[in-house]
């Protein structure tokens, strides 16, 4: 592999986690505690992540229970979760919130996988752009003289088959989420 791909080699994998950590808190029909991880609590005058002020747990396939580290924070913690809009019904029993994921249609159903594959095209966008800058690094570096039209060649060989590999990995993740949601 060459050094052009090397070094930019964490960009595309950045863009792989991105995209998993997005997709992760796409709604399927199951109770998921991911689907929270973007929820922000503002608790002693900062915004914190769930994790930081709640315990998050799932008590059955459609039942996600949220318990907040201090109990005064309960109040707080349902109000970041309505204002997430996640389309979770939320009951709130004094000590902690028990958060149900509804039945899905056919029509969330759509919507969540139309999401999904915008969400998809972000990550192909960023791979494109690490791609673009990996190759004019090669043709400027041919431009200077620093490799042979031979070694440019081989090196932008190697970077089409690195970016089809990482867009293939990337489908396979998104198939794999579109199953999920699509699965009554």
């Amino acid at each position: 592999m060459n050094q052009y791909l090397n070094t930019k080699k964490p960009e595309f994998e950045k863009a792989i986690e991105f995209f998993q950590k997005e997709i992760s808190t796409i709604r399927t029909g199951r109770a998921n505690p991911a689907i929270l991880d973007r929820v922000q609590i503002e608790a002693y005058g900062v915004r914190n992540p769930m994790n930081a002020v709640a315990s998050v747990g799932v008590s059955d396939s459609r039942t996600i229970t949220v318990t907040p580290w201090d109990k005064n924070l309960l109040k707080d913690v349902e109000k970041a979760i309505t204002e997430a809009d996640l389309g979770l019904g939320i009951k709130n029993d004094g000590q902690k919130l028990h958060l149900t994921v509804p039945q899905m249609t056919e029509e969330n159903r759509k919507d969540y996988v139309k999401r999904l594959n915008e969400k998809q095209e972000e990550a192909r966008i960023r791979v494109r752009q690490v791609r673009d800058d990996i190759k004019e690094d090669i043709e400027s570096a041919f431009a200077n003289k620093d490799i042979s039209e031979d070694d440019k060649y081989r090196y932008l060989e190697e970077l089409e088959e690195a970016v089809s590999n990482y867009n293939n990995k990337l489908k396979e993740l998104r198939d794999k989420k579109e199953e999920d949601i699509m699965t009554v």
